[in-house]
């Protein structure tokens, strides 16, 4: 089973902005290749990705996080323990895996808000705020990364629970914090079994209640049948959000 973390915000060692803006026309969001390793990827002959499996234009590159944020927007849209998310304030990313394994980090959720949503916290006698992102103008409260290529190369079913894991994480509120459990492990279940099972039975019910196949096709190919097909695949790359002390 994959492995799958929740990440807060790092400690801010030197001095960094309180908020960071992108914008379309003046500042875009980096947008970075995702790297294939030491060498790239040879698909076997008969293993290329199916013709009816539409993943865009093959001419053009494979847009990972748009394609994420669409296929999110109708999970949202049809799951309704998932209702109260607002996928415009969730900015979606990638991490690029240091290695060629299977197994390790596959998705984190960063919350970019404390406890009950507030902005600062106390630590130790000093008062921090984490790092506050816009992009064109609309404040984010949540930053989803996926560790590419690996994520890719699960199986389409683990990808799903993967998915399902990370947007449950999202509060309820909706207010930048993470669903509280009851219990000593507030943020993770238990049982993390029971939890990929619980998430894999939320995933099952959305493919059966009328999902786009339109938005989770690439979810079917692997990071070599896409790169194969696209010639490269791209998405957005953005600093970790820091914690800066008010002093």
């Amino acid at each position: 089973m994959s492995t799958r973390r929740r990440e807060a915000p790092t400690a801010a060692i030197a001095v960094a902005p309180f908020v960071v803006r992108w914008d379309a026309r003046s500042q875009p969001l980096p947008t970075c290749p995702v790297q294939a390793g030491r060498r790239r990827p040879i698909l076997p002959r008969g293993h290329e990705a199916p013709p009816w499996l539409d993943t865009g234009p093959a001419d053009e590159p494979f847009d990972f996080c748009t394609h994420v944020r669409r296929l999110c927007e109708d999970i949202t849209a049809r799951c309704e323990s998932l209702a109260h998310i607002d996928v415009s304030r969730i900015l979606f990313g990638f991490t690029q895996a240091r290695n060629g394994r299977s197994h390790g980090l596959q998705a984190r959720v960063t919350p970019l808000r404390f406890r009950d949503g507030t902005v600062t916290r106390m630590h130790r006698g000093t008062p921090f705020q984490v790092q506050r992102y816009f992009v064109d103008g609309r404040e984010m409260l949540y930053v989803i990364a996926f560790c590419l290529p690996r994520f890719l190369d699960r199986e389409f079913d683990d990808k799903f629970v993967t998915l399902f894991h990370e947007l449950y994480h999202i509060s309820p509120a909706f207010d930048g914090d993470l669903r509280r459990h009851a219990g000593r492990y507030d943020v993770h279940t238990s049982s993390q079994h029971r939890y990929d099972e619980e998430m894999g039975g939320l995933a099952r019910e959305y493919l059966s209640n009328g999902a786009d196949r339109a938005r989770h096709s690439f979810l079917r190919l692997s990071f070599a049948q896409l790169l194969q097909r696209h010639g490269s695949i791209v998405g957005y790359k953005v600093p970790r959000p820091k914690l800066i002390p008010l002093r």
